[in-house]
């Protein structure tokens, strides 16, 4: 892939080492508190199609160690390609199985979780993480989500999830410690829903009750 740097580049952060510590604390706390939104405020203006949430995550996480995956309308644009290469010299990746970070630009283009890498037993950190663009994205339906950061049982409408998500995250969550974690960037905030994480259709987790 051409790495030519177009003329009209935009910059990527204005303090770049406080605004990705931001971003990167944003992204650790949403992980920390599963499907709890947390802020991203930044100045940016990445070029489309990528968001601007996405663009702050993509550069407070990656650098030239990090094989980075693009579905095929980011890919298809030479300008998005080459702003992501110069503001953190990521490696972009063919196959989403060989990237650490795999970008979906809308939840339609992400690919299956069962077809990322998900780590190993002995080395589960050699998995990916999957960051969807949320901006916009409707819900799919009543979810409940249970696991470690979160008090009890959080109630979510699965804003920016894929169609038939949740079969594809029962058995995400199954293979821990191995599995994907998962980062939606929304307008102005980043939602996060780790591994760790059990989902169900809140329809699901009310029959559960009612026969326990």
């Amino acid at each position: 892939m051409s790495t030519l740097i177009p003329q009209n580049l935009t910059p990527g952060f204005a303090n770049p080492v406080r605004d990705a510590q931001r971003v990167f604390r944003a992204v650790l706390e949403a992980l920390a508190r599963p499907t709890t939104p947390q802020p991203v405020e930044v100045d940016l203006l990445p070029p489309a199609p990528l968001g601007v949430t996405m663009g702050a995550v993509i550069l407070a996480l990656c650098d030239e160690q990090t094989p980075l995956w693009l579905d095929p309308a980011l890919r298809a644009a030479p300008e998005v390609c080459a702003w992501i290469a110069f503001h953190t010299g990521a490696r972009i990746v063919d196959q989403a199985d060989d990237a650490a970070f795999v970008i979906a630009s809308s939840p339609s283009t992400a690919p299956r979780l069962a077809d990322l890498a998900r780590g190993t037993d002995e080395e589960p950190h050699r998995s990916a993480t999957l960051v969807i663009d949320a901006c916009c994205a409707p819900g799919i339906g009543s979810l409940t989500a249970t696991g470690p950061g979160i008090p009890g049982v959080a109630h979510w409408d699965g804003a920016g999830l894929p169609n038939e998500f949740l079969t594809q995250w029962h058995e995400n969550h199954s293979n821990f410690p191995r599995g994907v974690d998962l980062i939606l960037a929304a307008e102005t905030a980043v939602l996060g829903l780790p591994r760790t994480t059990a989902l169900i259709a809140a329809i699901a987790h009310t029959d559960e009750k009612r026969n326990a």
